[in-house]
């Protein structure tokens, strides 16, 4: 049975390298992560090679194996459907799910997870919009743009928002911005570093553009 430090470090790699595909995971991105020092870093990652759980290249960088990354999956996939039941059945703010997830994801058990994903009725996404893995281990990510970069002026529906920060989800949510709304990019302005957004019978909402990047659409 995988020790929850293990399982923690493999989930990190797996979401760096599902941000970028084909690419080494750094031990110094690892360590920021999870907040350890590069030694234990490089300590653990060897271990996880020799269990076969890692392809770790010294000075360059990590990758799963097929072993690493169906752990790795199975990890996320609790982890999310925890974080979607704790908001549907619980009733807890998606602000603050994130650390329970964190905590449970190590300790439920298969058959008590997958009542929980019958209960919420199979979903695909989580609060946040993360896609949610299948049982077989399948991740599903959905071609999305960012306010930042969608078509000007067009309808788009958010679909996801990457930084799950308690504080970054209270603004989203104040700002009408939650996974589902449907609003326009009205205007962008690279000299104030602002992006305008449209919203149907609501005043227009400006963000800045680092706001604005971390939250993914799909064009309508």
């Amino acid at each position: 049975m995988p020790t929850s430090t293990v399982e923690d470090y493999l989930k990190v790699i797996l979401l760096a390298e599902q941000s970028r595909p084909a690419e080494l995971v750094g031990m110094g991105e690892i360590g920021a992560a999870l907040d350890v020092a590069p030694g234990t870093v490089t300590a653990m990652v060897k271990t996880l090679a020799d269990s076969g759980l890692l392809r770790y290249e010294p000075y360059s960088g990590v990758a799963l194996t097929p072993a690493g990354r169906q752990l790795a999956t199975h990890v996320l996939r609790r982890h999310r459907l925890v974080e979607l039941f704790l908001v549907r059945v619980m009733g807890m703010d998606w602000s603050e799910v994130h650390d329970e997830a964190e905590r449970l994801e190590h300790v439920i058990s298969d058959r008590l997870l997958e009542r929980m994903d019958a209960i919420l009725d199979r979903p695909a996404v989580d609060p946040h919009g993360d896609p949610i893995p299948d049982a077989r281990g399948i991740v599903v990510e959905p071609e999305l743009v960012t306010l930042l970069s969608c078509p000007q002026g067009q309808r788009v529906r958010v679909a996801r928002v990457t930084d799950q920060s308690a504080e970054f989800l209270r603004l989203v949510e104040r700002s009408g911005l939650m996974p589902g709304s449907v609003v326009r990019v009205a205007k962008r302005d690279p000299s104030a570093d602002t992006v305008e957004i449209r919203r149907r019978g609501s005043a227009h909402l400006s963000l800045g553009s680092r706001a604005a990047s971390k939250i993914l659409v799909e064009v309508q």
